[in-house]
């Protein structure tokens, strides 16, 4: 039985990672298309951000030699974009087992979203059997930086959302990374609020709605009623 995988690899050497860092407020998804010889081109679907900054980002990436808009419906555009480098040469310098690399190509897996970020792609793929997914995730636990966000079966159902809003997701990210949670702690929030450019009142409030929004969505939702 396979298994359904989300995950990030961080590593600011895959491609298109500078484009991501250029225009964070936009979202880019990337499909290689592999039937291309040894540098697969690109198709690079992009929803919000401003259209000239994407663009100007493209024609300043170091790994793009030329794009093309070939489609745009509302705010969504998608690019063809043909690389400057290949695989090899692109990451040559940041990973230690070119040949693990190219031993991914043929494993037993199907890769179907990448999601380009500033430091890395964000992946969910399907894998064969554990084994499969192993051997993935240890090559890029040795060249770079692996970090499992979901593993199931490929027969279950995906767990339900947190109800998070991307603000609240970033104010308990923030706090837990400069160690507000830590005991005895790191961080106040002050400190939160300067990171994030908010006040301390609403790094508070983010704070405490975020731990409801959890609380209702897990371990609330095992809890026998209260009587009466």
């Amino acid at each position: 039985m396979g298994l359904v995988a989300t995950f990030e690899i961080h590593c600011e050497a895959l491609p298109l990672t500078g484009v991501a860092t250029a225009v964070p407020e936009a979202t880019l998804v990337l499909e290689l298309q592999f039937n291309h010889g040894a540098r697969p081109l690109f198709l690079v679907t992009v929803t919000d951000g401003s259209p000239t900054a994407v663009e100007n980002a493209l024609a300043d990436a170091y790994d793009v030699k030329e794009w093309t808009l070939v489609g745009r419906a509302g705010d969504t555009r998608r690019y063809q974009a043909v690389p400057a480098l290949s695989f090899e040469e692109q990451l040559g310098d940041h990973l230690e087992d070119l040949s693990g690399l190219e031993a991914l190509a043929t494993a037993d897996a199907i890769i179907e979203r990448i999601e380009v970020l500033p430091n890395g792609w964000r992946q969910t793929g399907w894998f064969a059997d554990r084994d499969a997914f192993a051997a993935f995730s240890s090559f890029w636990q040795q060249n770079a930086r692996f970090q499992l966000e979901r593993l199931t079966r490929d027969d279950e159902p995906e767990p339900p959302g947190d109800g998070l809003t991307d603000d609240q997701r970033e104010a308990l990210r923030t706090a837990y990374e400069r160690g507000y949670f830590d005991i005895p702690r790191r961080a106040s929030l002050e400190d939160v609020g300067a990171e994030l450019g908010i006040t301390a009142s609403s790094v508070s409030e983010r704070l405490r709605r975020a731990q409801t929004q959890l609380i209702r969505e897990t371990v609330a939702t095992t809890w026998p009623p209260l009587p009466g």
